[in-house]
């Protein structure tokens, strides 16, 4: 993941599913440690420049990929089909505790990408006693109204497709809007939220929409301007559902020190981002 070779360490679910989590350890036990949540079908490795660069600037780095991705196991077309809940309730607590065992004086902050962001929004509104902060690009509601009259039969017609297909196959094969594979029950979930706004996964006792409005965790959300995929409208609408939140927005245009402004490309301007994340995180300022 670096030059300086990560520490490793194996993570195991108490249903059975084992997560590698590497991580870069700042000099400082104490500065503050990110853990980058990787978005839908994406591996950690794809975040290595970005954990590269964040640990550069003196802070301590976990990765970790998602469940039946990457070096999760079992691996995706082996595992017992999984939604929204089994990533928030049963996989990210396991993670969290192996990261706060790790570094037990560093404050924790969540950094998300797309649907990785997602999960770092309302893990931290479930469970804000155990982070500090959260970080999201890329991240914005998929309620379909959100995306704005002319892509609004797009959003629907394209998502619902993806959830129905999803439901019947018991998977996601690929295709339109999302090319790779994915579980049909993180599908699923994801295509229920886009068409009613509500986090509403199955077999869940939360109320993770209420949890979102009364959470407190600061947060910064970066919005990219040739992002198709989470457009700053559907960023504004997603923060628009966290009122009690204190809520930093880096809008990120031809203005910025970002040349790379996809929902995918930013990876390859890694540096210019965690300058950005690190001085939110150790100042509370965003760059201007």
């Amino acid at each position: 993941m670096t030059a300086t070779t990560p520490e490793t360490t194996t993570v195991e679910t108490t249903d059975g599913v084992r997560f590698t989590v590497r991580w870069l350890a700042a000099d400082d036990p104490t500065a503050p440690v990110v853990l980058i949540l990787p978005a839908m079908a994406m591996k950690a490795r794809n975040y290595r420049s970005l954990a590269e660069a964040l640990h550069a600037t003196g802070l301590s780095v976990a990765t970790c990929d998602l469940r039946a991705h990457g070096e999760a196991e079992p691996a995706l077309g082996e595992h017992t089909d999984f939604g929204y809940r089994e990533m928030l309730e049963i996989d990210l607590p396991a993670i969290v505790s192996a990261v706060e065992g790790r570094f037990p004086q560093a404050p924790l902050h969540l950094f998300g990408h797309s649907l990785g962001g997602q999960l770092a929004l309302l893990f931290a509104a479930a469970e804000p006693d155990r982070v500090a902060g959260v970080t999201v690009i890329g991240t914005g509601t998929v309620f379909w109204w959100a995306f704005g009259p002319r892509r609004w039969f797009e959003a629907l017609t394209q998502i619902q497709w993806i959830g129905l297909v999803s439901r019947i196959k018991g998977r996601w094969p690929g295709g339109v809007l999302i090319p790779a594979p994915m579980p049909g029950g993180v599908m699923v979930d994801w295509s229920i939220h886009s068409l009613t706004s509500y986090y509403r996964p199955r077999g869940t006792t939360r109320r993770y929409n209420t949890l979102l409005a009364d959470m407190t965790v600061p947060v910064l959300a970066i919005s990219l301007a040739d992002d198709v995929l989470g457009p700053k409208s559907n960023v504004d609408f997603l923060v628009s559902r966290m009122p009690s939140a204190p809520v930093d927005q880096w809008h990120i245009d031809e203005n910025s020190a970002v040349v790379h402004r996809d929902h995918f490309a930013w990876l390859k301007d890694s540096p210019a981002i965690a300058a950005g994340v690190t001085q939110w995180i150790t100042a509370g300022t965003t760059p201007a």
